[in-house]
Order: structure tokens, then C-alpha cells, then sequence
């Protein structure tokens, strides 16, 4: 939809990793020798890519637009040190735990592009929320939200109706999820989406077409980590992104959002 225009001119976008896994880190069984804990000894947005990598897509970052700079807040840990002593008070296991300072519950980072849109880039997983990825664009002409369920669209003051809402999603639906959505529903992984990521990888593969995420993408959208802890330690200063592209977004083609030239992979 926003390829076609119907949003307008595509100004912010926002996107979340917020999913309640305190407890979860500190399991011992959780993750292998305890390494996503471990990774929140650092203070900066830690896992941006889940909220970050649809917005690109939708902004044409790195094929028309690129990111210019980004501000990064953190607020105070309120959580995971506290429930680190807690631990560590009955069990010598989370000793070493306790010794260490987390980051802050909810980080915000706040990029600027070169065309001039806005992109917020939340992470919290340590607060007890309903799990989000947000998901939002704003245009000129209207605005789509994923998370809270449910998903909604507005071009004015007030929410399209439900039944508006369901005419526009099979209006608009893409011609990947006409050809496999029901089989991946079968298939299962994430509601399907696995599958359906699997298949467009394969048949992409396959048919001798570019990937929908190349290696610029993935440097671009994972680079956002360790530059918003530059951020935080510099009193949430900005900090430039670097181009990976060296230029390059200025000629690179947009992604292909049909199945031009592939479709062909089937089911066993």
C-alpha cells in the first residue's frame, strides 16, 4: 500500500522490540551460557532489527534514502540488576550477576534520514508489556499501525471501521501471501511467517533473483546497536550512520514487491 501512494508521501516510521523476557534471561536453561543476559550488560537499543528492518523496507533506506544521524536515550534499570541480588542472595550461581549494571529498561533511538523522515526505534525486554514491534507509518495522506493489536488505518482524525479494514487487506494483498499464505498457516513457524520467509528465500534462490535483504541492509540495521551505545555514553548526543553503500543509495534499485520472475518454487 505504501508503494502504491495510498499513504502519501512517507514522513515517520516506528518500530519496537518489546517483549517481556526478564525472567526469561535469567534462566539457566534459557540460552546457551547465559549470553542474551550477558548481552544486557551493554546499554543501547540491543536487538533493533525486528522493528527496524520493515520501516527501511517501506523508506527505501539504502535505495533512495539513506540515515544521516541518531539520538539514543536510555532510562534507568529498574528491573534486571534487582532481580540480579535477588537471585544472587539465594543461589552463588548469580553472584557474578549481581556484580554488574544493565541497561536501562526502554531505549529510544531517533534517526533522521536524508530525504528528511524520522524513524523511532524502540527496546524494552525487561517490563511487563504485552510483546510489540509497533510497526506504525505516518504519510501525508494516512497512517498504518500493526501493534496494539488491532492492527489499524486511519487518513484522517479517526480509525477506519473493521470492515473497511478487511475490504483494504484483500484489496491490497501481496501476491506472495496470495500464493503461500494458506500453506504457511499450515506449515506453521511464527504463525507462518517463517515458512513464508524460507520459501521467498528459496525461490529467490532458485530463479536467480536479488534477495530482499542484501548485506548493506543487514550491516545498516545491526550497526544501529552499538551506535545507540555511543549514543547513551555521550548524553544521547547524535552520532553519525555510516554509509555502507559508499553512494550506492542513490542508484539502487527499490526492492521488487511481486513475484516478477520467480513464483515458481513448489510444495512437497
Amino acid at each position: 500500500m505504501a508503494r502504491q501512494g495510498i499513504f502519501g508521501e512517507i514522513i515517520h516510521g516506528e518500530g519496537a522490540y518489546i517483549h517481556d523476557l526478564l525472567h526469561e534471561n535469567f534462566g539457566k536453561n534459557s540460552y546457551y551460557d547465559m549470553w542474551r543476559l550477558k548481552e544486557n550488560f551493554k546499554n543501547g537499543n540491543l536487538y533493533p532489527t525486528h522493528g527496524l528492518g520493515p520501516i527501511c523496507q517501506i523508506m527505501d533506506i539504502n535505495r533512495g534514502d539513506k540515515m544521516e544521524y541518531l539520538s539514543s536515550m536510555a532510562s534507568k534499570d529498574f528491573s534486571m540488576e534487582p532481580l540480579a541480588k535477588s537471585l544472587a542472595a539465594k543461589d552463588p550461581f548469580y553472584e557474578p550477576f549481581a556484580k554488574h549494571t544493565y541497561r536501562g529498561n526502554m531505549n529510544v533511538t531517533t534517526i533522521k534520514t536524508y530525504q528528511g523522515r524520522t524513524i523511532v526505534v524502540e527496546h524494552d525486554v525487561s517490563s511487563p508489556r504485552p510483546y510489540s514491534r509497533i510497526h506504525q507509518i505516518s504519510g501525508t495522506k494516512g497512517i498504518a499501525q500493526k501493534w496494539p493489536e488491532p492492527e489499524r488505518i486511519a487518513f484522517g482524525h479517526d480509525w477506519i471501521s473493521p470492515d473497511e479494514m478487511k475490504r483494504l487487506e484483500e484489496h491490497f494483498r501481496p501476491e506472495i501471501v496470495q500464493k503461500v499464505g494458506e500453506m504457511a498457516k499450515k506449515i506453521g513457524g511464527h504463525g507462518g511467517m517463517d515458512m513464508m520467509m524460507d520459501w521467498r528465500l528459496i525461490d529467490c534462490l532458485r530463479n536467480g533473483l536479488p534477495l530482499d535483504q542484501d548485506v548493506y541492509d543487514a550491516a545498516l540495521w545491526s550497526a544501529i546497536a552499538p551506535l545507540s551505545e555511543q549514543s547513551v555514553k555521550k548524553r544521547s548526543n547524535s552520532i553519525d550512520v555510516p554509509d555502507f553503500t559508499r553512494g550506492k543509495w542513490k542508484t539502487n534499485l527499490k526492492m521488487e514487491l511481486t513475484l516478477k520472475g520467480g513464483g515458481t518454487t513448489s510444495f512437497k
